[in-house]
């Protein structure tokens, strides 16, 4: 599949014409199948060589890692981010790999961050908290939450400078979502050195998490309503943004019905995560976006799983729930342009006039 930029980029190297770009783009978008948009191409890989790149750089990559040991984990994240963008410099820049710079990209500023991190944990000695065991006095060495807050801080802030270099530099998809993404870092880490609370006792990190979400998929369809047709690298953006902000919704939804503390779902609990689930499958048929999907897929699993197991299915509990799932989740793809053709004949005219068109 040949995307937009690849398209322009031959015509400006002379390869094809203006005019047989165009001829391509229409006989592509009048071809009896399902919309270009509703496709949802996102380019990962052009070929098995991407892969085998790919393989390679995550063996620098895991290299560099432990280049300064346990005790400095700086000296690996500045290895590791080194070393990805020398590789950047050859697989994005001049060979524009699609598969090993999304690789690349996240090992960077990944890097970046547990160089940041790193030196923002040795300079910040941790401090003794005494057991008592019946054995005798055991101690074991801690930090304070304010600490372990400036530390996620510098690695966020760290993270979201590189993002914005590499994004200068070599304009990856994923790097909007990546630079967003230590945005997001920076302003939880934020809240929690004000606030000097452990993160699961602190009551305003899930609706700071979920506005976070929100207005992370603003801007995701931002980007998506400026290429309506998803023809161009912003629809890109987009699908990275998407895939960002999900999780930041659903967590926080699945974490108030309790979902995440306990073994087993009650009734209450499972029609809670249908419910929301079916919220959220509405959201992603309307918009053309299944990243919504597929990050709270695992909080549906483990709802039905507790469900099974509380009505004493323990030894098939598992296969029927991924049986359930599976079944519905291919079923919605097959149907997927009928239904999305449902919704948006019921949906304001405005938003028929802006997102991807069900023709």
């Amino acid at each position: 599949m040949y995307s937009e930029s690849d398209l322009q980029s031959a015509v400006a190297a002379g390869a094809i014409s203006a005019e047989a770009a165009d001829a391509l783009r229409t006989h592509v978008a009048l071809r009896p199948a399902m919309p270009f948009a509703d496709e949802e191409n996102i380019r990962l890989i052009t070929g098995f060589n991407d892969i085998f790149v790919g393989i390679a750089c995550l063996l620098v990559v895991f290299s560099g890692v432990f280049a300064g040991g346990d005790k400095h984990t700086w000296l690996g994240g500045l290895a590791v981010a080194i070393a990805s963008w020398i590789m950047a410099e050859i697989f994005t820049r001049r060979r524009r790999m699609a598969l090993p710079s999304i690789i690349l990209l996240i090992s960077f500023v990944v890097g970046l961050g547990l160089f940041a991190g790193g030196l923002g944990a040795q300079a910040m000695p941790s401090h003794r908290i005494p057991h008592n065991w019946s054995e005798g006095d055991w101690y074991s060495y801690e930090r304070y939450p304010w600490q372990i807050a400036l530390i996620a801080l510098s690695a966020a802030i760290a993270a979201g400078i590189g993002a914005v270099a590499h994004w200068l530099r070599f304009h990856v998809a994923i790097t909007i979502a990546a630079g967003t993404a230590a945005l997001v870092l920076l302003l939880l880490s934020l809240l929690a050195w004000t606030t000097g609370l452990e993160l699961r006792a602190n009551p305003v990190m899930a609706p700071a998490a979920f506005a976070c979400g929100l207005g992370v998929f603003a801007f995701a369809m931002r980007w998506d309503l400026s290429d309506r047709e998803r023809r161009t690298q912003r629809a890109d953006i987009a699908f990275w943004l998407h895939l960002l902000a999900a999780p930041l919704i659903a967590h926080p939804l699945f974490f108030w019905i309790g979902v995440l503390d306990h073994g087993r779902a009650s009734v209450p609990q499972g029609l809670g995560v249908l419910g929301i689930y079916l919220v959220f499958a509405i959201v992603a048929l309307i918009v053309d976006r299944r990243a919504l999907l597929v990050s709270a897929l695992i909080y549906v699993l483990v709802a039905l799983n507790g469900l099974l197991d509380r009505f004493g299915a323990i030894e098939i509990n598992l296969a029927l729930t991924t049986l359930f799932i599976g079944s519905a989740l291919l079923a919605l793809s097959v149907f997927w342009a009928p239904l999305r053709r449902l919704l948006m004949g019921i949906s304001p005219k405005q938003w028929r006039d802006r997102l991807p068109s069900t023709a």
